[in-house]
């Protein structure tokens, strides 16, 4: 049995925060239904007749969904998880007869669009893992068996940029000429612009074959920063499965480029030739891979897979260390950082912050190169907080949370600002969230929550649009625009974690939750939550039962995958619980509120909430004291009821 606790302070004025969390629920609960109805069929394949010509797009379809179970994991409709499913089944089909995957996997491309295709696939086997450990494990086989091709055991390589379940897919690209079009060309450079006389250009970038035969020769083989995503696909297979094979992947491959990094000053460099060398068929250029520092759009595509890698290896051996993998190139980049407005950075990321920053474009803040190639640093941006964040998110250590202190401060824009803005993770927040976990920002709940339900009659809206359009081949990315499924909010608010790492990392957070009546994962209906601190001493979450007739049981663990303990709680207590009827309409005051304390040791605590009635909740967490596992509180051993 679980140590129980019992909410006892009456909740008579519901706070702000609360009712706009349920309300949130409530609209997304429509929004979901909405979008299912209007671009679905029947099976949950999307709606589209159009043929796909390159490599490109298995990405696109799966993305449309990828929060869906998400939400059903922080307290979403009971039905949704089974539409979730539905809609993977029906776009894997989909996607099979369109020619994109193989066995049910995507037949061969780049790891930036994988890790984004796959963050669905994970919340599904984080939500129904009985139902996804078969396709998890197979999954995860095609890296951690060399007998599929993709993996090289001997120099701890994936053996190509493009790899997958079809290992005939070699190169990055069908016919003769990579597809780079004029405007790409105009935007990012050329790959291999060393390749080309000095000063000359591709005739025709989009067909010439010298730049072509000289990526496929020279990025079309060995193995590229980006790679490191795949250790996401092979951690969530360890979660399913606890198989050592999975964990000792992880260590040796994640463990490869770690010592790569190490003999580049700190830096991970973004290819590996064939035969194990850095810089190998790039005349020993630790930049220029696939993907990599001098591609599009460098320390995002890197350092986003950088940092998959090393909360995989991380999670998987309880080695911080591994951390370092990221840590050393991203202090790189901040040290040749530049106070200057957006307006005057050669940023190739523009329309994503002209919509994030609106009216700061112009104020001077840091920016700080992307990219790296021939000339040194270019292609400055604000940094992007995800990376930063979710070190500290995992490691609570001081110089993490200073590096984000640092950052701060050399801002030129006020980071406790709330702005209703869509990126393509669903995230983007992580400076205000960050301002009022350090207790300066008291007001972010109440607008962060004003803010999703903007961007979700905002998508409702644009689904109008869209509706019965037959949507081209070019237009594709109209589906996940559209997608009215919005959980930043929901995720930092209850679960006290950053929106996950999108290009295939898997959540994070301090605690997660469980209807123990329902016996299902999520907030119970009328319930809301609050974390507002994550201090490992004391992580703070408030719980308010709206519920003006019914008692709801709440299962806090912690933890995103009960990898937590928690030591003791202390919790809020009401002297007097009767009072509300009593004494209240008398005016003889309110009660005092005082504080008891339960040790639990475990990952789970079971929290009673009467009808109307709130509890303060101040959690003693030990950090990863057990393997990450998906089991929950319903499993034999640890049944509450």
């Amino acid at each position: 049995m679980l140590p129980v606790i019992t909410a006892s302070v009456p909740l008579l004025e519901p706070p702000g925060w609360a009712i706009a969390q349920r309300q949130l629920f409530d609209l997304l609960d429509h929004a979901w239904r909405r979008f299912a109805r209007d671009f679905t069929g029947p099976d949950g394949r999307l709606l589209y007749n159009d043929r796909l010509t390159s490599r490109d797009g298995v990405d696109d379809f799966y993305e449309t969904f990828f929060n869906w179970p998400q939400l059903y994991l922080l307290g979403g409709a009971d039905d949704l998880l089974a539409a979730s499913e539905r809609h993977w089944e029906g776009v894997t089909r989909q996607l099979t007869e369109l020619g994109m995957l193989h066995e049910e996997y995507e037949r061969g491309y780049d790891w930036f669009h994988q890790g984004e295709s796959l963050l669905l696939f994970y919340f599904l086997c984080m939500a129904a893992p009985e139902r996804w450990t078969e396709r998890a494990l197979r999954f995860a086989d095609l890296y951690v068996d060399p007998a599929h091709g993709n993996y090289d055991p001997e120099h701890r390589i994936i053996r190509r940029p493009h790899n997958g379940s079809d290992p005939r897919r070699d190169g990055l690209f069908d016919g003769d000429a990579y597809p780079w079009l004029p405007k790409e060309a105009r935007m990012y450079g050329f790959p291999l612009d060393w390749v080309l006389p000095p000063g000359a250009e591709p005739e025709d970038p989009d067909r010439d074959p010298r730049l072509g035969a000289e990526m496929r020769r020279r990025m079309g083989v060995g193995d590229t920063a980006v790679n490191l995503a795949a250790s996401g696909l092979v951690l969530n297979a360890l979660i399913l499965s606890g198989e050592p094979r999975y964990r000792d992947w992880i260590a040796e491959y994640v463990g490869a480029w770690r010592e790569r990094a190490a003999a580049n000053g700190g830096i991970v460099p973004d290819n590996v030739a064939p035969d194990g060398t850095v810089g190998g068929l790039l005349e020993g250029r630790w930049y220029g891979g696939h993907y990599g520092w001098s591609w599009p759009h460098g320390w995002y595509s890197v350092g986003h897979a950088a940092m998959v890698g090393a909360l995989a290896a991380a999670a998987a051996t309880g080695d911080d260390s591994y951390l370092d993998l990221v840590r050393p190139a991203l202090d790189e980049v901040i040290a040749h950082g530049k106070v200057m407005t957006f307006t005057e950075a050669d940023s190739s990321l523009e329309s994503k912050w002209s919509v994030q920053l609106e009216e700061d474009v112009r104020t001077p803040t840091l920016h700080v190169p992307f990219r790296y190639g021939d000339r040194g640093w270019f292609d400055y941006n604000p940094m992007l907080m995800a990376v930063p964040t979710a070190l500290w998110h995992h490691s609570a250590a001081v110089a993490d949370r200073d590096r984000l202190e640092r950052l701060r401060a050399a801002a030129g824009y006020d980071w406790r600002m709330v702005r209703s803005f869509r990126s393509k993770e669903e995230a983007g927040h992580e400076e205000p969230w960050f301002a009022f976990l350090t207790g300066d920002d008291p007001g972010y709940p109440e607008r962060i929550l004003a803010a999703a339900q903007a961007q979700v009659r905002h998508r409702l809206t644009r689904m109008e649009r869209y509706r019965g359009m037959d949507v081209p081949e070019a237009d594709i990315h109209v589906w996940q625009q559209s997608n009215p499924v919005v959980t930043e909010a929901l995720v930092q608010l209850t679960w006290g974690g950053p929106q996950v790492v999108y290009n295939g990392g898997l959540q994070q957070a301090r605690v997660r939750y469980y209807d123990a009546d329902a016996r299902r994962p999520g907030l119970p209906s009328s319930v809301a939550a609050l974390v507002s601190r994550i201090d490992p001493e004391a992580t703070v979450v408030d719980l308010v039962n709206l519920d003006p007739e019914s008692v709801h049981r709440v299962i806090v663990q912690a933890g995103a995958c009960a990898e937590h303990t928690i030591r003791t709680v202390r919790h809020t207590v009401c002297d007097d619980p009767s009072w509300i009827g009593d004494m209240y309409d008398y005016g003889h005051g309110r009660p005092a509120v005082t504080s008891g304390e339960a040790r639990v040791d475990g990952p789970w605590l079971l929290v009673e909430l009467p009808r109307s009635t709130r509890i303060r909740l101040t959690l003693e967490l030990d950090l990863r004291t057990s393997p990450p596992s998906y089991r929950t509180p319903f499993d034999a051993d640890e049944d509450p009821s």
